[in-house]
């Protein structure tokens, strides 16, 4: 495997120096998507959030700041985002405020009914499975509780084809598969919103 790939391929687990690299990467490569992103949660007054698929932990801060009332719970299964999240969160994590720990999203370590809002940024291409994967945000979802979605791949664009091709287990997902899955996993009232001249999408559903 060639270097550009190996370091690619650390989108889906970063591990070590080369998913150290990527960690900080996607912090500052994704915020524009992310904020983009949260501008359709309007009307969305969360007390607890899980942020789910935390890679570096921006996501997880500016969340913070946005619902100044809100607990988030960020989690990722690399550990190294992990540590990372905990690091660029430690103060509001001293605060008793942010909770970042280590998990598969295909068996949520969670209680039914737990938060208000569950968001995933960048990160349903590598679920393992997304009827499971969905079903199991569904569970720990209070009743009326939302999830979002924002990818950057629409899932028809050259160059999210492009990396589903060389990183292993990516799967680029279009809008109408996503709401069959989320449908199959429950959810209701859902939309979808297309950034202009990009093949951004947000998929936000309610339970």
């Amino acid at each position: 495997m060639g270097l550009f790939k190996k370091f690619v391929n650390q989108t889906r687990k970063p591990e070590g120096v080369l998913g150290k690299m990527m960690i900080s990467g996607m912090n500052s490569g994704h915020a524009k998507l992310a904020d983009w992103g949260m501008t359709h949660l309007k009307g969305i007054v969360p007390s607890n959030i899980a942020e789910l698929g935390c890679g570096g932990g921006r996501n997880t801060a500016e969340l913070l700041k946005r619902y100044p009332q809100a607990k988030v719970t960020a989690l990722d299964y690399s550990a190294l985002s992990v540590e990372k999240t905990k690091d660029y969160n430690k103060d509001m994590i001293a605060t008793g405020r942010c909770t970042v720990i280590r998990g598969n999203v295909a068996e949520l370590p969670f209680e039914d009914g737990t938060f208000d809002l569950a968001t995933a940024f960048e990160t349903v291409y590598f679920w393992p499975g997304l009827k499971q994967c969905f079903s199991e945000v569904y569970r720990v979802l209070k009743p009326e509780g939302s999830f979002m979605i924002c990818n950057e791949s629409d899932g028809a664009d050259e160059t999210g084809l492009k990396y589903e091709k060389i990183i292993d287990g990516m799967k680029c997902y279009t809008v109408d598969e996503l709401f069959a899955a989320l449908t199959e996993a429950g959810f209701t009232e859902m939309k979808a919103d297309c950034y202009e001249g990009k093949p951004w999408i947000t998929v936000t559903a309610r339970k």
